[in-house]
């Protein structure tokens, strides 16, 4: 349309018809997006948690320094407690053996210098008398006055190095103070008869008895 033919028409009373709306196109710098903005926009990392990567945090201790986990932390600690006890354990059990051994080597050797001179067994006697000692049946060879001595409590038996001797109440009773296990026998006056079956020098001992 000419310019002279517009105005004619503005004359008149016409009005321009209206230019048509640009529609902005995405994509172009400048242009505001139409996604949504904020913590769920759906980009990677934003999965509701704030860190980088959007993997949610593990559960609370379950990972510890190094990787491990403190589960495992505290069972290898707890390991590592219970063989170090187990072992003190083992060092004080062999620390009481050692000491237990020394006061018996003492003892017996206490024992030793007690008794020497002092064995009453006769090299002749012929009469044995049994008695129970570790155990076992044992028996030493007495005369008849010792018998009677010895069922009396006037005597007693004492072990040493593998030996019986026959020595004195007194004796006796500093061997059973020294080192009581070396007392073999020991016998009480006032006791019944029946707790002392061996008494007798008639008793006959059982042919598959173990000496």
């Amino acid at each position: 349309m000419s310019d002279s033919l517009r105005d004619q028409l503005l004359g008149l009373g016409f009005k321009p018809a209206p230019k048509p709306e640009r529609k902005p196109q995405p994509g172009k710098p400048g242009q505001p997006s139409n996604r949504p903005h904020g913590r769920h926009s759906g980009k990677p990392g934003a999965a509701g948690n704030g860190r980088p990567g959007g993997k949610p945090p593990g559960p609370s201790g379950q990972q510890g320094r190094g990787g491990k986990r403190e589960g495992d932390i505290d069972l290898a600690k707890a390991y590592a407690i219970r063989a170090q006890k187990e072992k003190d354990e083992r060092i004080e059990a062999e620390r009481q053996k050692q000491e237990e051994a020394r006061l018996r080597r003492e003892a017996k050797a206490r024992l030793e210098t007690l008794l020497k001179d002092q064995a009453l067994n006769d090299a002749n006697a012929e009469i044995a008398r049994h008695f129970p000692y570790g155990g076992k049946i044992k028996r030493i060879y007495v005369n008849d006055t010792q018998l009677k001595a010895l069922n009396a409590g006037e005597l007693g038996v004492v072990q040493l190095n593998g030996s019986y001797l026959l020595v004195t109440a007194e004796v006796l009773a500093q061997a059973e103070a020294t080192f009581a296990p070396s007392v073999a026998l020991k016998v009480d006056p006032d006791a019944p008869a029946a707790e002392d079956p061996y008494a007798d020098p008639q008793f006959q001992v059982p042919d598959d008895l173990v000496w």
